[in-house]
């Protein structure tokens, strides 16, 4: 085995690729999430990924839960060497900023960014506690949102350019332990996240919105995970990857 990954959101969607092409690389996975095990996504998502995967219940706002699920990964898997920060939500509400209610802002923050920072913070922690024969790291999935404005969803801007600095931090604090740190940046990628808006991105990407013509879908990020976590770009940590099929890319 390479390894164990954790992967937070892991059981569907983008984390759910993930998890998927690094199962078939021979690493054994960790997924965490709130959904109860017992619901049909989760038993599902294990069936496909089959016994090299564990599931565990986990809210990334409950703070205090932090170490009890390291804790329980560690005994049922071994230590974690890779920790991929996938899970996040979207604004609860799209509209006009100048409406945002406090609420809604904390939502966001608390998942995407509080809660993700002290989670990799515990897994970085024991990382360098704890010799590893295999390469590790962080990988924080954000979204080219980080950069490009969306006015009516600015909570979700803000957190996905808070965890861009913070993929930043982690990459300068653990590299000369020779933990690599990595944030990539999905673009337009076809999950049930974004069901609600598949006609409009059809047309915009008909229209030629995107470079490479299609949606992305969970298996490009996928694919970009594997030689992050196998030590094949170690010395790119602090490298931010765009996984969008050339949207980001300025043009005329």
């Amino acid at each position: 085995m390479s390894g164990v990954v954790l992967i937070t959101g892991g059981q569907r969607g983008i984390g759910f690729g993930i998890a998927t092409v690094l199962r078939d690389a021979g690493f054994r996975i960790a997924l965490a999430a709130p959904e109860p095990p017992e619901s049909d996504e989760v038993k599902t998502a294990l069936e496909k990924l089959g016994e090299e995967a564990h599931y565990y219940t986990f809210d990334l706002r409950d703070l205090s839960a932090v170490a009890p699920l390291l804790d329980r990964v560690e005994a049922d898997l071994g230590p974690i060497t890779s920790l991929v920060s996938n899970a996040g939500v979207p604004a609860p509400v799209r509209g006009d900023m100048l409406d945002l209610r406090p609420e809604k802002f904390d939502i966001v923050m608390d998942i995407n960014l509080k809660g993700t920072f002290f989670l990799a913070q515990e897994a970085a922690r024991r990382m360098l506690r704890a010799p590893a024969e295999v390469h590790r790291s962080l990988i924080f999935i954000t979204s080219v949102s980080a950069e490009m404005v969306s006015p009516e969803r600015a909570e979700y801007c803000l957190s996905k350019a808070g965890a861009a600095m913070m993929a930043q931090l982690f990459a300068v604090r653990l590299a000369g332990a020779g933990i690599g740190v990595f944030e990539l940046r999905p673009g337009i990628i076809e999950t049930g996240m974004t069901a609600g808006v598949k006609d409009k991105y059809d047309t915009r990407i008909a229209e030629g919105l995107v470079p490479a013509a299609r949606w992305g879908v969970p298996k490009d990020i996928g694919d970009t995970v594997l030689p992050l976590v196998t030590g094949q770009m170690a010395f790119a940590t602090g490298a931010v990857i765009p996984v969008d099929g050339g949207l980001s890319i300025h043009r005329l």
